[in-house]
C-alpha cells in the first residue's frame, strides 16, 4: 500500500480581504509527525483547509492520497447523534450488529471492519472512555469528553494520517496528558496545530508559520524553541553590530569631510600666495574636487547601506521580541495575608459539596496554581475568593487588593476602544497616560483605538493586563481562570514575561503545567471533584 502523502508546490492563501498569510510555500507531509505553530490569524486553520480540500489556495498546487482522519476545532454533535456517531463509526457498529444477528447482506460481508471493537474499546480506555456507552445521546457529554470520543474514533478508524486543529482545547490536564500520549504513541503521519507544549514535544519536526516565510524546523517543540532562541539572540547581536557599523560610517565620514575641508582650505591659501602657476593650481583643484565627490558618492552609499541594515535589525528583533517593560509596583509588604479560608465548603443546591473543610492561607507575594479535573469546582473556589459567591459552610476573609480575569477577559467589555476601556477601568487617567500604558503592551498608536470587540483572545488577555498592571492602582492580588486557553504560543510566552516581573501574589487556574513552571508557583491546591468521604482537595509544593 502506498504511504499517505500531501505535497504543497508554491502555496500561497489570503484572507478574503487580500491580506497573504503565507506564499510559496513548498513542503512534503508524509510519515512524520509535523506541529504547525504561529501567531492566531497567521493561516494556521487556513492551511488545514487547504490540506483537506474545503478551501483553494491563492496560488500553488496540493497533491495527496491516503485517507485522513480530521478533527476540527469546532466539533459539536449533530442533533440527535448518538456517540456512535459522533465518533463516526455508528455505520460500521450497525453492520457488526448486523451480521452478529444474521440480517446481514452480502454488502455487509465485504464492507465489515472485524478488528474495529477492539481498536475502539483500545481508544476509549487510552482516552479515559472505557465506560463510554455508545449508545448515549452526544448532546450529554462536556466540551472535553466530546473530543477526547471524536479522537477516540479517529483511532479505531485506524486512518493513514491524522489531521488535527488545536485537539487539547477545552482538555483538563489529564485529557492533554492522553491526547499527547497517543501522538507518541502514533505510528502513522500526523499534521497537527497546537500551542500545547507537551502535544508539540511529541511532533517529529515544526512548522512555523509566523515569520514572513514559513521556516521548518526539524525535531519536537524543545529543539524548536533552543533554535528560536539562538535565532534572538542572533538578531540582538546583529543589531548590536549594525549600530556599530552606523556609527562607524558616520566617524570615517566626518573624518573624510574634516581633510577634504583641510585640503581645500589649503588650497584656497596656496592660490592666495601666488607662489604656483595658476594651471597646477587648476589641475589640483580639479582633482581635490573630483576626490572630494567620489568621497560623498562612496560616504552615502555606505551611509545608505548602513542605515538599511540597521532598519532589517531593528525589523527582525522587533519580531521576535514579545513586550519588554517594568510594571508598577503593588506595594505589597512580604507575609501579609491576603485571602484566608477557614473551613469552608461549597457544594450546589441538592448536590454534593465540591470541596469541604477547606484551609488555606495565601500570603504576599506568593504564586499558587489551581488545578484539577475540568468540574471540580476552580471557578467556583474563584467565584469564593473574589466574593462572588458565599460558602455553604465556613468563612473567605479577602484583604488586599484583587482583580480576576476570566477565560473572556471580561473587564474589558465589548464596546469602545481600548483607551476608552482603560479610562473606564482607571476613571483617574488621561487619555495620553492610557496611550503610553498601551503601548507598553504592544498597542501602540492606533493600535489602541482598536474596537474592544474586535480584539483577539490574545489581544483581549494583554489589553486587560495593561489596564490592570499599569493603572491606578495595581493589584496586589491577581486571579487567572484558565488564561492560556486558545491563545497561540507567542502569546503564552508574552503573558509568561508579564507574570514573571509581576510582584504581587497569583493564583492560577490551569491545566497547562509548562505555563505554571514558567511562572514559577511554590504551591497547589487541587480540586479533585466528589469523591465519597474524600475532602475534594489537597495542597502540595508545586513540583514534588
Amino acid at each position: 500500500m502506498t504511504p499517505a502523502r500531501i505535497t504543497l508546490s508554491g502555496l500561497s492563501a489570503a484572507t478574503p480581504d487580500n491580506h497573504l498569510l503565507f506564499d510559496d510555500l513548498t513542503l512534503t507531509f508524509g510519515a512524520e509527525r509535523t506541529g504547525i505553530v504561529g501567531r492566531n490569524g497567521v493561516g494556521k486553520t487556513t492551511l488545514l483547509r487547504i490540506i483537506l480540500r474545503q478551501l483553494l489556495p491563492a496560488q500553488g498546487t496540493l497533491s495527496a492520497n491516503g485517507r485522513f482522519g480530521v478533527l476540527d476545532q469546532i466539533h459539536a454533535p449533530k442533533p440527535g447523534d448518538d456517540v456512535a456517531a459522533l465518533m463516526g463509526v455508528d455505520q460500521q457498529i450497525a453492520c457488526l450488529r448486523r451480521i452478529e444477528a444474521g440480517l446481514c447482506t452480502e454488502e455487509d460481508l465485504n464492507l465489515a471492519d472485524w478488528g474495529l471493537e477492539v481498536r475502539l474499546e483500545t481508544a476509549l480506555r487510552d482516552l479515559g472512555l472505557q465506560d463510554l456507552d455508545l449508545a448515549r445521546p452526544a448532546a450529554s457529554l462536556s466540551g472535553g469528553q466530546i473530543t477526547r470520543a471524536v479522537l477516540a474514533g479517529l483511532m479505531a478508524l485506524a486512518p493513514d494520517m491524522l489531521v488535527l486543529d488545536e485537539p487539547t482545547n477545552n482538555l483538563d490536564r489529564l485529557g492533554r496528558q492522553q491526547v499527547a500520549q497517543m501522538l507518541k504513541n502514533w505510528s502513522g503521519g500526523a499534521v497537527v496545530v497546537s500551542h500545547d507544549r507537551e502535544v508539540l514535544r511529541q511532533m517529529d519536526r515544526i512548522l512555523d508559520l509566523s515569520g514572513p516565510q514559513p521556516r521548518l524546523y526539524g525535531g519536537n517543540y524543545d529543539a524548536y524553541r533552543t533554535r528560536k532562541d539562538e535565532e534572538a539572540a542572533a538578531a540582538r547581536l546583529d543589531l548590536v553590530h549594525a549600530k556599530k557599523e552606523v556609527s562607524k560610517v558616520a566617524r570615517d565620514t566626518q573624518v573624510v569631510a574634516e581633510r577634504n575641508a583641510r585640503r581645500d582650505a589649503a588650497g584656497r591659501r596656496a592660490k592666495a600666495r601666488g607662489d604656483q602657476p595658476k594651471i597646477v593650481l587648476n589641475a589640483k583643484g580639479s582633482l581635490a574636487e573630483a576626490s572630494s565627490g567620489k568621497s560623498v558618492v562612496l560616504a552615502d552609499r555606505l551611509n545608505l547601506e548602513a542605515a538599511a541594515r540597521l532598519q532589517r535589525a531593528e525589523a527582525r528583533v522587533e519580531r521576535i521580541t514579545s513586550i519588554a517593560f517594568e510594571l508598577e509596583p503593588t506595594g505589597l509588604p512580604a507575609g501579609r495575608t491576603l485571602i484566608a479560608l477557614e473551613g469552608v465548603e461549597f457544594g450546589w443546591p441538592g448536590q454534593s459539596p465540591l470541596f469541604s473543610d477547606l484551609n488555606l492561607k495565601v500570603k504576599g507575594p506568593e504564586r499558587l496554581a489551581l488545578t484539577g479535573p475540568n468540574g471540580a469546582g476552580k471557578s467556583s473556589l474563584i467565584s469564593l475568593l473574589m466574593g462572588n459567591s458565599l460558602p455553604t459552610k465556613g468563612r473567605v476573609t479577602l484583604s488586599a487588593r484583587a482583580a480576576c480575569l476570566d477565560q473572556q477577559a471580561s473587564i474589558l467589555g465589548h464596546s469602545g476602544n481600548l483607551v476608552d476601556a482603560f479610562r473606564r477601568i482607571n476613571p483617574a487617567a488621561t487619555e495620553n497616560r492610557g496611550r503610553q500604558a498601551l503601548a507598553r503592551f504592544l498597542f501602540r498608536n492606533v493600535m489602541a483605538e482598536k474596537s474592544v470587540s474586535a480584539l483577539s483572545g490574545g489581544e483581549r488577555l494583554r489589553a486587560a493586563l495593561a489596564c490592570l498592571l499599569l493603572g491606578d492602582a495595581p493589584p496586589q492580588l491577581l486571579i487567572l481562570d484558565e488564561p492560556t486557553n486558545h491563545l497561540d504560543l507567542e502569546s503564552i510566552e508574552a503573558l509568561e514575561a508579564i507574570l514573571r516581573d509581576y510582584d504581587g501574589s497569583l493564583i492560577v487556574a490551569s491545566h497547562d503545567e509548562d505555563f505554571l513552571r514558567a511562572l514559577g508557583i511554590q504551591r497547589q491546591i487541587t480540586l479533585t471533584g466528589q469523591v465519597p468521604g474524600g475532602p475534594g482537595w489537597t495542597i502540595a509544593v508545586f513540583g514534588a
